[in-house]
């Protein structure tokens, strides 16, 4: 009597379906709080083009003298004399276009290396994580200032900063789960099957490592969205006049005793969406633990 072997499952189901991770989040008061903060700004980012406010590098000469809000700039102006509110909204779209391509592209690499890393071990894993050391050995904020300011500022090179910068981070992150992962059942199965090794990492492992990355993705978009400002704050970020909340606070330090507006509001925006994606983190992070 012949044995048919079934085909394993390739998805753990201790690790949460996408269904699950969506109702997780909705019945997490902190996990429902990050998200309407981050829904927040992006709504107004997508809406920007339409929304009824004035160009954000049109200047307003006679609003330069009297920067405070006022019916006609709701958050006042800066000291060029542009509406705050227009550039806080069109800056929103700037950072939430480039911090989410940053850390996509970090993810990739930082997980291709960590299942390399995991998967094979011996020569493989010690030689990307003598690598990842010297990368990590580096102050992430002095990498980025080194990086940025050695090949110039702009969205590619962000984007490669970011990349050199949490990869090795993320490798790691992977590497210690596949290293669980690889000696499970199912994947036994797979390797039966006679199943291909690009198959056994990214269809029977990598999908059992979810959970962790999309809380590690939270937290890292929260990184880079600090990054971005810093790097717009040392006159590192996105070339002028393109609108970037850290270049608003840099703009305006020479006056933020005078008009201490200019430099809060673009720094509160920073800290709005920073929260928001790490309690959305947190709360995503919680539901992991309750499982």
């Amino acid at each position: 009597m012949s044995v048919e072997v079934q085909p394993a499952v390739a998805v753990n189901p201790l690790q949460p379906s996408s269904r699950r991770l969506f109702r997780r989040v909705l019945r997490s008061p902190t996990a429902l709080t990050g998200l309407f903060l981050v829904a927040f700004w992006v709504v107004l980012a997508v809406l920007a083009p339409i929304l009824p406010i004035l160009p954000p590098n049109d200047q307003d000469m006679i609003a330069m003298g009297n920067p405070y809000p006022s019916a006609q700039h709701l958050l006042g102006t800066d000291v060029l004399g542009r509406d705050i509110l227009s550039r806080l909204i069109f800056g929103a779209r700037t950072v939430l276009q480039v911090a989410p391509l940053a850390v996509a592209v970090a993810m990739i690499v930082g997980i291709a290396i960590g299942l390399l890393a995991g998967y094979f071990g011996g020569w493989v894993d010690m030689l990307i994580g003598r690598l990842s050391d010297i990368v990590l050995a580096f102050p992430v904020i002095v990498l980025y200032v080194v990086l940025i300011s050695n090949v110039g500022p702009s969205v590619f090179n962000i984007v490669v900063a970011t990349t050199v910068a949490s990869a090795p981070g993320i490798g790691r992150i992977v590497r210690g789960l596949v290293l669980v992962l690889k000696h499970q059942g199912y994947v036994d199965a797979a390797k039966m099957r006679g199943e291909s090794t690009l198959h056994i990492m990214f269809v029977e492992i990598l999908p059992n490592c979810r959970g962790p990355l999309i809380v590690d993705a939270c937290l890292r978009l929260g990184y880079t969205i600090i990054t971005i400002g810093i790097l717009g704050f040392l006159g590192l970020g996105l070339p002028p006049p393109t609108p970037d909340w850290g270049g608003m606070v840099r703009e305006t330090t020479t006056v933020i005793n005078i008009w201490p507006h200019m430099s809060l509001i673009p720094s509160g925006a920073i800290v709005s969406l920073v929260l928001g994606f790490n309690l959305l983190a947190d709360g995503i992070g919680e539901g992991n633990k309750q499982r």
